[in-house]
């Protein structure tokens, strides 16, 4: 699978073996979105607003800090949102599945207890979108619903979507899976309500990055810390992330010359003490996404970052107005 990702930002041999599959991708995809847009499949509307965020790419564009961001400024709007989630990596024995701040990522995945505790608001997490939905909405009295990850969940109906494209990687080298990195097409951005890039924008694009300053603790029993009190010292710097280049990126411009020793695992990976054993008594800073999987065999020396969504003020004041007429007269069902 590694030698497959690597060649998603050029054209090689592999590329042109694995064209066919990809035309096919592209395809059967189209025919999908063609079966659910003329009613031969079936779409299900919600009595509330669903806002999805996702992306048309495999791999990390900073999706996660968004709909953090996203959600917040829906509570300071007014809302009471609530968020549904694949739960990738999860292995409950029932879906859908209501997320706590105890969860346990083996039972529903990383990235929705982080959701979840960075949030605060109702999380549930399952393959089903529309089911989780449906679900969510019958146990909490939220009035506006953010799809995770779900651009492509044609299922459930939604009345704004937003899509985050990597600034760095873009499109890699335009094709779709296999032999790309491409879900859907580019032409599917010209379909959705607004595009973000996560890094620099192009003219007329609207721009976001993802920072942090602070670590924290996985045994928490030390105080924060801002990155540039690391500068000294030797760091290990551990992402399982799909693209780890852009935490270990902005931990050396926040963290004022820190100097990294860059340890990248495959995104979602499964931590286990004897992946730490090797850093005992060593200053590690990981994501908080990894996090999640860590502190329970976390050391002393062994912190988070936490990642925050900043976004341009054209993109915050094209959304409000979206989100405020999409919901009119349901903010306060």
């Amino acid at each position: 699978m590694k030698s497959i990702e690597a060649s998603w930002n050029g054209w090689h041999l592999l590329t042109l073996l694995l064209l066919p599959l990809s035309g096919l991708f592209c395809l059967l995809s189209a025919i999908r979105r063609l079966f659910y847009r003329i009613g031969w499949l079936q779409v299900r509307t919600l009595d509330v607003p669903v806002i999805v965020v996702g992306n048309i790419s495999v791999g990390g564009t900073g999706k996660t800090p968004l709909v953090i961001w996203l959600v917040n400024r829906l509570v300071d709007w007014g809302f009471k949102p609530g968020i549904i989630t694949r739960g990738y990596g999860g292995k409950s024995d029932h879906w859908p599945c209501e997320v706590t701040t105890e969860s346990l990522a083996e039972e529903v995945g990383d990235e929705a207890i982080l959701l979840k505790r960075r949030t605060g608001c109702p999380v549930y997490a399952g393959a089903d979108r529309s089911a989780v939905a449906a679900q969510l909405l019958s146990e909490h009295a939220c009035n506006i619903i953010i799809s995770d990850d779900g651009l492509q969940h044609y299922g459930l109906n939604r009345e704004l979507e937003i899509a985050v494209v990597d600034g760095v990687r873009r499109f890699g080298n335009g094709l779709c899976l296999p032999a790309g990195p491409l879900r859907e097409t580019p032409r599917r951005l010209a379909k959705v309500d607004l595009v973000i890039i996560n890094g620099k924008p192009k003219q007329g694009e609207h721009s976001m990055h993802v920072t942090g300053v602070d670590a924290h603790s996985l045994d928490g029993r030390s105080e924060s810390r801002k990155l540039t009190t690391f500068s000294d010292a030797k760091v290990h710097a551990i992402a399982g992330i799909g693209y780890p280049e852009r935490f270990f990126s902005m931990l050396e411009a926040n963290g004022n010359g820190l100097k990294l020793e860059r340890h990248a695992f495959p995104d979602h990976y499964r931590y286990s003490t004897s992946d730490l054993i090797a850093f005992s008594s060593q200053i590690v800073l990981m994501t908080e996404k990894d996090a999640v999987k860590c502190e329970l065999f976390a050391q002393p020396g062994h912190w988070y970052v936490p990642a925050t969504a900043v976004v341009d003020a054209g993109f915050e004041r094209q959304l409000m107005a979206l989100t405020k007429r999409l919901t009119d007269g349901q903010k306060t069902a």
